[in-house]
């Protein structure tokens, strides 16, 4: 996974952790068990009654053994987005 990971740094990504959060910020790095360094980053956090609220975090590491995904976003696509009116379940954490 780590080699794959080469080609979104310095680039948008979101990642969902086990424990069901999703952060999106800048990759700046990674290791060989891939904690994740983001910059600019903030977790967004979902709501079956309010829109989504952003937590803004600035630069934040994540764990390698609490990550489940990471992909690179789109960042015209993730502007045009209106996260004031979505409203979603929050994520479960994941069960071994």
């Amino acid at each position: 996974m780590a080699t794959g990971l080469e080609s979104y740094v310095n680039h948008t990504v979101s990642i969902i952790t086990c424990d069901g959060r999703n952060f999106i910020g800048t990759l700046k790095g990674f290791d060989h068990t891939i904690n994740l360094i983001l910059d600019e980053s903030h977790e967004r956090v979902y709501s079956t009654t309010q829109g989504v609220e952003q937590v803004v975090l600035g630069l934040h590491i994540i764990r390698g053994d609490n990550v489940a995904v990471v992909g690179e976003l789109d960042d015209e696509m993730d502007a045009r987005l209106d996260l004031s009116v979505i409203r979603a379940e929050p994520l479960s954490s994941v069960i071994h």
